[in-house]
């Protein structure tokens, strides 16, 4: 669909057309409606809800116990997280104290997470933009974070380890060890990634300089990427 709109320079016809959704089986689908000017957005309207998975649902019937393992399968990426926000909405329903001990822990643990995640989306976001190498690279370090979720927990992924009340068992023997070489190491591998991508041709071409993102129409440029 084309329609007209009013520019600085006068009348320019725009075109208006969907970005995804995508295949209802995969994760995050959403639909944008978008209005380009060529090759310029110049409007972007989201349509969420195409992908319910019905947790809410599902935990209507099950214990505050049972529905933590639910909780580890909203985002992939976040299980902890996710565990542990919803286990502080059931500490705060039932006036639980958590031991000290266990909240430094639980908070080390997702920050562990949040890195993870954050490697996830630097590797991918690389490979989309055809640099390849800084996927294998930030792979290398969140494999690392994985065997020490799976060392504390014995899971990798959807460990379900933050509990109601605490942790689901100790810690194991020399656990402060392994978590202390990964984060003693870790600056020096973001350094790698930084050499690899800030002097990158392709990186810095597909980057810098062609997304300017405005607020208000047309008033004053709110953000540069």
């Amino acid at each position: 669909m084309t329609t007209t709109v009013e520019t600085a320079t006068g009348p320019a016809k725009t075109m208006v057309l969907n970005m995804g959704p995508q295949h209802p089986s995969t994760h995050g689908v959403l639909r944008i409606v978008l209005e380009l000017d060529g090759e310029t957005v110049v409007k972007a309207v989201p349509d969420l809800g195409y992908l319910h998975t019905g947790i809410e649902k599902s935990c209507e019937d099950k214990t505050y116990s049972q529905a933590i393992t639910l909780t580890d399968r909203m985002d992939y990426l976040n299980p902890l997280g996710n565990n542990l926000v919803y286990c502080l909405a059931v500490e705060k329903l039932l006036g639980l104290e958590v031991p000290k001990r266990a909240q430094y822990i639980r908070v080390l643990l997702v920050e562990l997470q949040r890195i993870s995640s954050h490697l996830v989306w630097l590797g991918t976001h690389a490979i989309d933009m055809g640099a390849m190498s800084v996927f294998l690279y930030c792979f290398r370090e969140r494999e690392e974070i994985l065997k020490i979720f799976e060392f504390v927990s014995g899971q990798r992924m959807m460990t379900s380890y933050i509990r109601i009340g605490g942790l689901a068992l100790e810690p194991p023997r020399g656990w402060q060890q392994v978590v202390g070489k990964f984060i003693s190491g870790f600056p020096s591998k973001v350094d790698e990634y930084e050499e690899l991508l800030n002097n990158n041709p392709i990186w810095k071409r597909r980057t810098q300089g062609v997304g300017a993102l405005m607020y208000g129409g047309d008033k004053a440029l709110a953000g540069r990427h």
